[in-house]
């Protein structure tokens, strides 16, 4: 079993993830505290724990990747986390996203399609002390009717077209943050939920992992 250990040059390379976070525009202290808390390199396999505080994105299992820190910083930002708001994330992955929003505040319900990453990150969560993050495996594209409505929901996958049926499970004044277009650039949404208005916001273009229907078992 693996043990958990972060070591003095951990801390370090996530001081200077977070100096780097801020020069590019990052400014919430609570999200940088985030990032400065959890050692991100336990969400990596041992043997490339340095990748895990550069500014990048890397692969995981089954043609996944752990989102670049900018892009989870900056998907945060837009989301206007406050303790206690319920979460849906769409796309558990390592399920740093995840951590990032409990560390917030958050009530985290994430959904992942692929078994072997829902089982992987299901148990990495509680090994590390986030066990009350609410893991589902399922289809992102259908939600989570059943703890519906959600303060807001995050998407940490591309999809070619935003996945209006989601709205339904958000809030009257909620947000959705969700990454959508056609090709491989996506453009960062930002949309607000004011009754049967949308008010979409546009901000900047980012990679992502497709966002695909069903489930992987």
């Amino acid at each position: 079993m693996r043990t958990f250990v972060d070591k003095h040059i951990h801390r370090g390379l996530r001081t200077k993830l977070v100096v780097d976070l801020r020069t590019k525009g990052i400014k919430d202290q609570a999200i940088l505290n985030a990032f400065l808390s959890i050692p991100r390199h336990y969400f990596l396999d041992e043997a490339f724990f340095q990748w895990a505080y550069k500014d990048a994105a890397f692969p995981i299992e089954v043609g996944q990747t752990i989102s670049q820190p900018y892009t989870v910083a900056m998907q945060t930002t837009l989301l206007e986390v406050e303790a206690g708001d319920k979460i849906l994330e769409i796309g558990t992955g390592s399920g740093f996203q995840a951590c990032i929003l409990s560390f917030l505040g958050a009530k985290v319900y994430t959904i992942e399609r692929q078994k072997v990453l829902f089982e992987k990150t299901y148990k990495l969560l509680r090994q590390i002390g986030f066990t009350k993050i609410r893991t589902l495996f399922g289809d992102g594209f259908k939600g989570a009717q059943k703890f519906a409505p959600f303060d807001k929901i995050i998407i940490t996958c591309g999809a070619m077209e935003i996945p209006t049926s989601l709205f339904s499970q958000l809030k009257d004044g909620g947000i959705m943050v969700v990454p959508a277009g056609s090709g491989d650039n996506k453009k960062m949404y930002k949309i607000t939920k004011q009754g049967d208005e949308l008010i979409k916001e546009e901000h900047g273009v980012y990679r992502f992992v497709p966002m695909l229907q069903g489930v992987n078992s």
